[in-house]
């Protein structure tokens, strides 16, 4: 069976809590994950002044290569870099399309939305931008939640959880709690 790949994207102002976390339990579960930077530099500067390297250019990591899972962190401002790019729109199009997974952190719902992805499916998000996804989804305020192709998560506290979830729809449950249970993650069922 081929290697799982998952791309997670970060612009300038992404939440490094849910980027790092994220990424970190995807690797020890065996998924190649490629952190994409939106800039042409080498590194992002993330909400909390926390400079994370790139592993590649999102011009390069996204040009004719599909991945198993596109993953968006959280933050206002990372967030809305990700509503207004007509490059991230065609990549999660695609994915959708493709009934491949998509999974979205905290603020990231909101560019979800902006690119018409997953319009009636259940979904969550960080509280302050509920209200800009009520009229388009099935709003449920559980710490994961996963509809489909399609994971949503609350918050930086809830990246374990996200992370785990994402394992378990790309590998399996047992493989997320190995994971969970090898970071002493007391709470995956």
């Amino acid at each position: 069976m081929a290697k799982k790949t998952a791309i997670l994207l970060i612009a300038e102002r992404s939440e490094e809590i849910e980027t790092v976390i994220t990424v970190d339990v995807l690797r020890r579960a065996g998924i190649a994950v490629t952190i994409a930077g939106l800039s042409d530099a080498n590194y992002v500067k993330c909400s909390s002044d926390i400079k994370i390297c790139v592993d590649a250019k999102f011009a390069d990591a996204a040009n004719n290569q599909k991945y198993d899972a596109v993953i968006l962190p959280g933050g206002p401002i990372g967030c809305k870099t990700f509503a207004s790019s007509a490059e991230i729109g065609k990549l999660l199009q695609e994915q959708e399309k493709e009934n491949r997974l998509i999974a979205a952190i905290c603020a990231a719902p909101t560019a979800l939305k902006a690119h018409g992805i997953c319009k009636g499916k259940q979904i969550t998000s960080y509280p302050d931008v509920k209200n800009e996804l009520i009229d388009e989804y099935e709003y449920l305020e559980d710490k994961v939640v996963i509809d489909g192709n399609l994971i949503t998560s609350r918050g930086p506290a809830t990246a374990f959880a996200f992370g785990l979830a994402i394992i378990e729809k790309l590998l399996s449950k047992e493989t997320a709690a190995i994971v969970a249970k090898g970071i002493l993650y007391d709470d995956y069922k």
